[in-house]
C-alpha cells in the first residue's frame, strides 16, 4: 500500500523549525523541536532470520538535531548492523513500540489475546497523518492486525517552544467480541548504545516523598511504579538515564515522565546483546486484562519524552518550561500565600477558632485562609463524617458565611479542605450506598484512617461527587479547594461490572479528571491544589487539572530539601506548596529556627501550617517581615529558571532562580552544620548575564556575572541552620 504523510508549516521559535519531514521512499519520519529531533521507520518489509516481516515499526534516532536525510542514512545503517545469532532478535530493543508476539523476546509495549487465546500481534500499517494547529504538530500512524479486529494508533506531539516529546497510543476494538488486553503501554523509549547506563528515579513513603536516587543498570530489567490505584508516595512517574558521566551542568541525559494519576510501571530493559528502553504506562503488571468491548477505543495516557546535551539541570528547566507553557492550569498567575489550620485546630474546628487564626494570619500577610478538616457532617474525628459534605450546624450554625466574611473583611480569600474519593463508614452517605465502595463479595472491607474507597470509576459516584463540590463552591465565597486522598486502593472490587474488573483502575482516574474539569468550567476562579497525605498524587496528569501540589505532610526544614530537590528535578517551584509550621515537628524532634523554616519554605509556593495562636509577637513580627520578603521576590521563584547550585546536605546547599531577561536573580542558601569553624565555600551562581553588573542584598559591593559564575558568591552563614536569600539585580545603565 501507499502511505501518504501531509508534510505541515514550519513554526519558526528563535531560529529553529518545529515540525514533521517524511521520506516517502525509506518511510522514515522526522520529527524536529527546538533543540533535538526525533526520527522513526516502517519499511515495508525487513528480514529476521532469513525471514521477511511487513510493517515493522523501527526506532531510529533521538538526539540533537539531524536533516531528513541523516535520518534517513541512520536507519540503513542501523538495519545493516543486525545480529543474525541464534537465540537472539534484532527486533528487541530496535521496534519503536514493541509488540508481543513473533520473533521478539523482551518485553513488549502491548500485549493482547484474541479469540482462541491467540496471543500474538501482527498488525500493517494502515496509514499515517500529520497535522498542526495552535503551534503544535501531531504525527499519528495507524497499524491492524492482520487478522483480527484490533487497531491501534500510534501518537506524537511535539510544541513550539519546548523540546518535550509526548506519545501516547489509541487500542481500538473494530469487530464484536472483546479483545483483552494485558498490557497496553504509552510508550517505549530508545536509547543510544553506551557502554553504561545511570538511572535517575524518585523513590519515597508517606512524609518522604521523592528522593532522588540514582544507579548504574546491568542487563535485565529494573521495574518501578504504583499498584495503589493513585500515583503514590513510594515512586513518581519520571526517569532520567545518562551514561554515568553526566552532571548538573553537562552530559547527555534522556528523560521521560507519565501524565498519569493512577497506577502505573516503567520498566528500564538493558539487554544483553546491547540497547536500552524504557516502557511505560497505566496499570501494574496484573492489572488486567483489561477487556477492550465491541467497538471501544482506550488512549493511553502521555508519556512524555525529553533529551538534554547540558545535564541534569538542563533537563529540569526544559520540563519547567513544558509543564508552565503546556500543563499547569494559570501558570502565568502568582500563587498567593496561605494559611492552613490544619496543625492549629484539628478536628476542633468551630467559627470562633477560625476567625481567631484567620486575624493572626491576616497579620503576618497571607492572603489565602484555608480552613482544614472537620467543617462538615458529624466530623467531630476521623471515625465519622466522610462523604457527608454539609456544613456541620453546631459548629458553623449560621453557615460558612460569617467566617468567609470576616476572612474578606482582613483581606485574605477563603479556602477549604475536602476529600471527596473517600467516605466513612460512619456516616450517612455510607449507610444509604454501601455499594459505592470498592470491595470484594463475602470479602473484608479492610480500612485505612477508618475510611473506604468510593468507587468513583461509576458514572452515578461522578456525577454525586460533581453535585456535592457544586453546591458547595454555589453556595459559599470559595476561591481554593485542598483537593485531599488519604488512602490507596484495597479490595479493588466492582460486583456489578464484575465482565471488566480491571476498568476501575482506568475509569477512576478518567472520571477523577472529568469531575476536575467540569468543576473548573463551572467554577474558573476556583484554583484548586492536589493532595494525597502529602505528595501521593503529583504527576502531569493532575499538574494539568490543579494550580498547585502539596509535595509532603512532612514540614521539617532540613527534611523538606531534600523532598524538594527530588521534586525539582521534574516539577516547577510554582506549583510546589510549602509551609512553615511549628517545631518540633511530628517526624522529627529537632528545633529549627523560624528563619530557616521559611527559607525551605520561600524555594516553592509559601505557606504557613503553624498555630498561630501559641506564636510570640515577635514570632509573628519576623514572619510578618519574612513574607514581605517573599512577596518581592515571588515572581522569581514560582516563574524563574531554577539552578540547583549545591545538593542539599549537612553543609552548604543552595538553589537559584534566575528571570528569562536575567535581569533579576534570587539565591537561597542553607547551611545544615557548620564544622571545625569553618567557612562555607562560595556559591557559584549560574544563568546571569556574564557581561553584566549585579547588586546584591545584603552586599555592599557590585558583582558582575561572570565573577558569580566564576568565583562566587561569598554568603555569610554560620552555626546549624543558617540560611539566608539574596536578591540579585541587575543594574541596567
Amino acid at each position: 500500500m501507499a502511505v501518504r504523510t501531509t508534510r505541515v508549516g514550519d513554526d519558526r521559535v528563535g531560529g529553529d523549525r518545529v515540525g514533521i519531514d517524511y521520506d516517502d521512499e525509506a518511510r522514515v519520519w522526522l520529527l524536529r523541536t527546538p533543540g533535538t529531533a526525533y526520527a522513526v521507520a516502517c519499511p515495508p518489509e525487513v528480514t529476521v532470520h532469513r525471514q521477511q516481516l511487513p510493517d515493522v515499526l523501527l526506532h531510529v534516532y533521538w538526539g540533537a538535531p539531524v536533516t531528513l536525510a541523516d535520518a534517513v542514512q541512520i536507519a540503513t545503517v542501523q538495519r545493516s548492523r543486525w545480529s543474525r545469532r541464534g537465540f537472539e532478535s534484532p527486533l528487541d530493543g530496535a521496534e519503536e513500540y514493541p509488540v508481543a508476539g513473533g520473533l521478539r523476546f523482551a518485553r513488549p509495549a502491548l500485549a493482547a489475546r484474541f479469540a482462541g487465546d491467540v496471543r500474538s500481534v501482527e498488525w500493517r500499517l494502515t496509514g499515517s497523518s500529520a497535522t498542526h494547529d495552535a503551534g503544535a504538530h501531531e504525527l499519528t500512524l495507524e497499524f491492524a492486525d492482520a487478522y483480527f479486529p484490533l487497531a491501534v494508533a500510534v501518537h506524537y506531539r511535539i510544541q513550539a517552544g519546548t523540546d518535550v516529546i509526548e506519545r501516547w497510543v489509541t487500542a481500538t476494538n473494530t469487530g464484536s467480541a472483546v479483545i483483552e488486553l494485558d498490557r497496553v503501554d504509552s510508550a517505549a523509549w530508545t536509547l543510544p548504545e553506551w557502554d553504561s547506563y545511570r538511572l535517575s528515579h524518585l523513590i519515597g513513603r508517606w512524609g518522604a516523598e521523592t528522593q532522588l536516587r540514582r544507579q548504574e543498570l546491568t542487563e535485565g530489567t529494573f521495574t518501578t511504579g504504583s499498584r495503589r490505584g493513585i500515583t503514590s508516595h513510594h515512586a513518581n512517574p519520571w526517569f532520567a538515564l545518562d551514561d554515568g558521566t553526566a552532571t548538573e551542568q553537562a552530559g547527555s541525559v534522556y528523560s521521560g515522565a507519565l501524565a498519569w494519576s493512577g497506577s502505573w510501571e516503567f520498566a528500564a530493559q538493558r539487554l544483553a546483546q546491547g540497547g536500552m528502553q524504557v516502557l511505560g504506562g497505566l496499570g501494574h503488571t496484573d492489572f488486567g486484562p483489561y477487556r477492550l468491548a465491541a467497538g471501544e477505543s482506550l488512549d493511553t495516557p502521555v508519556f512524555a519524552g525529553l533529551y538534554t546535551s547540558d545535564g541534569f539541570g538542563a533537563a529540569s528547566r526544559g520540563w519547567h518550561e513544558y509543564t508552565l507553557r503546556h500543563v499547569l492550569a494559570n501558570a502565568d498567575t502568582n500563587r498567593p500565600v496561605l494559611y492552613n489550620s490544619w496543625e492549629a485546630t484539628g478536628f476542633d474546628v468551630n467559627e470562633q477558632n477560625q476567625m481567631a487564626l484567620a486575624a493572626k494570619a491576616a497579620r503576618i500577610g497571607c492572603e489565602l485562609f484555608v480552613m482544614d478538616d472537620g467543617w462538615f457532617g458529624a466530623r467531630v474525628h476521623d471515625h465519622a463524617g466522610l462523604g457527608d459534605w454539609r456544613v456541620n450546624p453546631d459548629r458553623f450554625p449560621n453557615g460558612l458565611t460569617p467566617l468567609i466574611d470576616e476572612v474578606h473583611r482582613l483581606g485574605m480569600d477563603f479556602g477549604i479542605w475536602v476529600e471527596p474519593e473517600m467516605v466513612n463508614p460512619d456516616s450517612d452517605l455510607y449507610r444509604e450506598h454501601p455499594d459505592w465502595v470498592y470491595h470484594f463479595p463475602e470479602r473484608t472491607r479492610h480500612q485505612m484512617r477508618n475510611q473506604l474507597v468510593l468507587n468513583l470509576a461509576r458514572p452515578d459516584v461522578a456525577d454525586w461527587m460533581f453535585t456535592q463540590l457544586d453546591n458547595l463552591l454555589s453556595d459559599n465565597d470559595i476561591r481554593f479547594v485542598k483537593w485531599d486522598m488519604n488512602r490507596v486502593f484495597t479490595e479493588p472490587g466492582w460486583p456489578s461490572n464484575a465482565d471488566n474488573p480491571a476498568r476501575l483502575w482506568t475509569d477512576h482516574v478518567h472520571n477523577l479528571y472529568g469531575v476536575l474539569d467540569r468543576l473548573r468550567a463551572a467554577h474558573p476562579d476556583v484554583a484548586f491544589e492536589s493532595c494525597s497525605g502529602g505528595g501521593g498524587r503529583i504527576d502531569l496528569g493532575i499538574l494539568a487539572r490543579t494550580d498547585q501540589v502539596w509535595t509532603s505532610d512532612n514540614t521539617d526544614g532540613p527534611d523538606r530539601l531534600i523532598i524538594q530537590d527530588g521534586y525539582s528535578q521534574l516539577y516547577p517551584a510554582r506549583a510546589m506548596s510549602c509551609w512553615v509550621t511549628d517545631v518540633p515537628n511530628f517526624l522529627d524532634p529537632r528545633t529549627v529556627p523560624l528563619r530557616y523554616r521559611f527559607h525551605a519554605a520561600m524555594a516553592g509556593v509559601l505557606g504557613v501550617g503553624g498555630d498561630l495562636s501559641e506564636w510570640s509577637d515577635a514570632e509573628l513580627d519576623e514572619a510578618a517581615e519574612l513574607i514581605a520578603q517573599y512577596k518581592k521576590v515571588r515572581s522569581i521563584v514560582q516563574h524563574g529558571r531554577l539552578y540547583r547550585l549545591r545538593a542539599p546536605s549537612d553543609g552548604l546547599s543552595a538553589v537559584q532562580y534566575v528571570t528569562r531577561d536575567r535581569a533579576q536573580a534570587v539565591v537561597l542558601a542553607y547551611l545544615g552544620a557548620q564544622r571545625f569553624g569553618q567557612r562555607p565555600p562560595v556559591l557559584r551562581l549560574a544563568g546571569l548575564d556574564p557581561t553584566a553588573r549585579y547588586r546584591a542584598s545584603g552586599f555592599d559591593v557590585e558583582f558582575t556575572g561572570a565573577a558569580l559564575h566564576t568565583f562566587g558568591l561569598p554568603v555569610r552563614l554560620q552555626g546549624d541552620y543558617d540560611s539566608v536569600l539574596v536578591h540579585l539585580t541587575r543594574i541596567d545603565d
